[in-house]
């Protein structure tokens, strides 16, 4: 069939958004091109659809909490060991609120007197579980910012978790991690 033109259709539907590609060739070395740019065009259009969806999610989140800069904060419903927790915060798409200078940390501090009724304090995302005295976030980076209490950290190893305060500044002390605490996680905005 010489000069025959073959017609690739492809249809992407997702949320109501249909997109509709075409590839044409007059070859099968240009079919089968055709073909490889019609699906990566497919992989990007669902790697888009995924990113949308991704932020769609995250402003729900943001409704539902407060809004700080680049991150959006939601405190838990109920309390928690450090451990489980933070293992909430993961399934939910987030970790535990980490404040990385006094703007975040006083922000934390506001929305958690808001929202977490009748609590003293809140876990946040840092430890020093690894190593003694090397306070680290939950994702094992260094931390260039803190806010101890006087007299704080001085649990030695048995007390490797970081909670802020709701009074008296957002004050960090650090706990035993079994502890049940109030949280608050957090969610990075893209």
């Amino acid at each position: 069939m010489a000069g025959t033109k073959l017609l690739w259709f492809a249809c992407l539907c997702v949320a109501g958004v249909c997109v509709v590609t075409a590839q044409s060739s007059r070859s099968k070395s240009k079919a089968g091109k055709g073909k490889d740019n019609l699906r990566n065009e497919i992989d990007k259009l669902w790697r888009e659809v995924n990113l949308l969806k991704e932020t769609q999610a995250l402003q729900t989140v943001c409704l539902k909490g407060t809004k700080v800069h680049k991150k959006c904060y939601l405190a838990s419903k109920g309390t928690k060991s450090f451990h489980a927790a933070n293992e909430d915060c993961i399934a939910q798409g987030g970790t535990l609120s980490i404040p990385r200078n006094s703007d975040e940390n006083n922000s934390l501090r506001s929305y958690a007197k808001k929202s977490l009724a009748g609590a003293t304090d809140f876990w946040i995302g840092v430890n020093d579980m690894t190593s003694e005295g090397k306070f680290v976030d939950v994702n094992g980076m260094a931390i260039n910012y803190f806010n101890w209490d006087r007299n704080e950290p001085r649990g030695g190893s048995r007390e490797n978790c970081a909670a802020a305060s709701i009074g008296g500044q957002g004050k960090w002390s650090d706990e035993v991690c079994r502890n049940e605490k109030s949280y608050i996680c957090e969610y990075l905005i893209p």
